[in-house]
């Protein structure tokens, strides 16, 4: 079965030490590798240590603009605080994210078990023994996660829909609050010109 694996690492030297194993050894009777990125969550942003990509979905040494590329931007987008509960200061609840998000399976699981400081290993990867890679990291602290890779390209394409959504909407407000704020401006200074107006006409008249 074709699987995005969510690694956790409660040891980020492991995390590494483990990226490592599996990119040396991408390939074996019991699973196969497409692409991997070690990830780490710091002030709330991810940022990716180290990957690899075996060519076998993206066709060249590079994890951006893959499947886990995709992943990865998403959660280390806007969406991804969605995920953690930020709705209302992201958008006010001017978007209907109940049905694109709420129900999404490993995007929402990794984001829940992903804490600040922890590495995790995300991969794509076909799994012709049950569990293999689960097997193949026990001997490190980790939580592992699986979720169906088609499942979890359909949830990238939504999320980045919703993204594309919410930018159109930040921009449309922006646009609107600098259109009031100049309105404010003009009408402020308009009222300012008016005020030194009268007072030079009451100098002149007191002469």
């Amino acid at each position: 079965m074709e699987s995005v694996i969510s690694a956790v690492f409660k040891v980020e030297s492991e995390g590494y030490q483990a990226l490592t194993e599996l990119k040396r050894l991408p390939v074996t009777d019991a699973y196969v590798i497409s692409q991997a990125a070690l990830l780490k969550k710091s002030n709330g942003n991810l940022k990716i240590l180290d990957a690899f990509d075996t060519g076998a979905e993206t066709s060249d040494d590079t994890v951006v603009g893959g499947l886990i590329g995709g992943l990865v931007g998403i959660l280390g987008g806007p969406v991804g605080v969605l995920l953690t509960g930020s709705v209302g200061a992201l958008v006010g609840g001017a978007l209907d994210t109940d049905d694109a998000i709420y129900n999404a399976s490993l995007m929402e699981k990794v984001s829940e078990q992903f804490v600040e400081g922890e590495v995790a290993i995300v991969a794509l990867a076909q799994e012709t023994a049950d569990g293999a890679l689960t097997d193949k990291l026990s001997k490190f602290d980790v939580s592992v996660v699986r979720e169906d890779a088609a499942e979890v390209a359909e949830e990238v394409r939504r999320a980045q829909e919703l993204q594309k959504e919410m930018e159109r909407e930040a921009k449309k407000r922006l646009r609107e609050e600098k259109k009031a704020e100049r309105s404010a401006a003009i009408e402020e200074r308009r009222e300012k010109m008016k005020a030194d107006f009268e007072e030079l006409k009451r100098k002149f008249t007191k002469k």
